[in-house]
């Protein structure tokens, strides 16, 4: 890090210390930009949390209530085929959910290493619209795009 250096410019004397100045920009106009990034990643983060609290109660309930299902065996086999349906359909959901919820924990995991919204084929930054409707998602646009004309969907990152 820079601090405590400082240079003259335009006969102006600029601390490159990044608490204070960098560049000629005050630190006050990139502290605002640092923090308003942390409220949004923190916006994000709970987000986060909260979905994947959401999903694991979910998961938990529909396996619990297909498990239930198959359990209690029907009377005939008519009965039978339309609860083994409904169970394969929470089992779908739930591994759905899983898919999912693991989209959120690794997006959980860019945020604690510092690469949340930024693509993770190029570096590049995932737009905030984009962010905003799928916040586990890991790929900018163009990336998802390009995944899915391949016909290789990486996942419901829409």
């Amino acid at each position: 890090m820079l601090r405590g250096c400082a240079e003259i410019r335009s006969g102006f004397l600029h601390s490159l210390s990044v608490d204070d100045w960098i560049i000629g920009v005050p630190g006050s106009v990139l502290r605002n930009s640092v923090t308003e990034d942390a409220v949004k990643i923190q916006h994000y983060k709970q987000q986060l949390l909260e979905i994947e609290k959401q999903i694991s109660a979910r998961m938990g309930r529909d396996t619990r209530d297909a498990r239930e299902q198959v359990d209690d065996s029907p009377g005939d086999a008519g009965d039978a085929s339309v609860a083994d349906i409904a169970a394969s359909d929470r089992f779908t959901e739930a591994e759905l959910d899983a898919t999912v919820l693991e989209q959120v924990q690794d997006a959980l995991r860019r945020i604690d290493e510092g690469t949340f919204g930024k693509c993770v084929i190029d570096g590049g930054p995932i737009e905030a619209k984009r962010l905003d409707a799928v916040p586990w998602t890991p790929y900018c646009l163009k990336h998802q795009s390009l995944f899915e004309a391949a016909g290789q969907p990486r996942g419901f990152t829409a």
